[in-house]
């Protein structure tokens, strides 16, 4: 399990066009973008019925975990469960194939075929389901840019339209109703291994804008 640096900047608009215009001409798009350089995300987030993930969160807890399924521009071919741990500024992310069945055994509350997967993180988050109570809690939807940078490692990405909803059994669908979170601004998110190259430094330098601790789940549950 690897930890990399994730470094987050609240941004405005001008301050999106800005950095959208300076990564465009140097860096390439992830892959698996669209022709504009964008994808849709949509996360379905996992908590416990105390709230534990969003607790340790708003009490700024070094050391948490969150679970979620994660897939993109509604494609139910590609569905993944995902741990994300922190470790002060550092994060790390697993992952694990799904169905489109088993996600939605997950969403409908049926957790009983995970003891018959192989897979290390699906029985880490199954001993949870059980012992935690772990439980679907809400949507989060957003459009992400992504921009690569080879030496590092790094990834830059840029979010936005971030919208949420607790309709959890249209989850799956394009039919799930949801709201804007409430957060106007766009996220600048740049995640590396053991350096940022200064090229990169540069192309992302906003002196207006300190880094800051911000969790797009945390953000959405304000709702509900």
């Amino acid at each position: 399990m690897k930890f990399r640096h994730e470094e987050k900047f609240i941004i405005n608009y001008c301050d999106y066009l800005t950095l959208r215009s300076r990564l465009r001409r140097v860096l390439p798009f992830d892959e698996h973008t669209d022709a504009g350089g964008q994808y849709r995300i949509r996360s379905i987030y996992f908590d416990t019925p105390g709230d534990l993930a969003l607790r340790q969160k708003l009490d700024g807890v070094n050391r948490r975990e969150k679970f979620r399924i994660r897939f993109y521009n509604l494609d139910l071919s590609f569905i993944r469960l995902e741990k994300k741990s922190k470790l002060n500024s550092l994060c790390c992310k697993e992952e694990a194939a799904l169905s489109c069945r088993e996600a939605k055994n997950l969403l409908s509350g049926s957790g009983f075929w995970m003891t018959a997967n192989s897979s290390p993180l699906i029985q880490d988050f199954y001993q949870k389901w059980q012992h935690q109570c772990l439980r679907p809690k809400i949507i989060v939807d957003y459009i992400r840019e992504p921009f690569l940078y080879h030496p590092g490692n790094v990834r830059i990405t840029l979010d936005h339209h971030i919208r949420t909803s607790k309709d959890l059994k249209a989850a799956l669908t394009d039919s799930a109703v949801t709201l804007p979170c409430g957060c106007e601004e766009y996220l600048l998110e740049v995640k590396y291994d053991e350096f940022l190259p200064n090229l990169i430094r540069d192309l992302v330098q906003l002196d207006s804008r300190r880094m800051l601790a911000f969790s797009k789940y945390a953000e959405c549950r304000r709702y509900g």
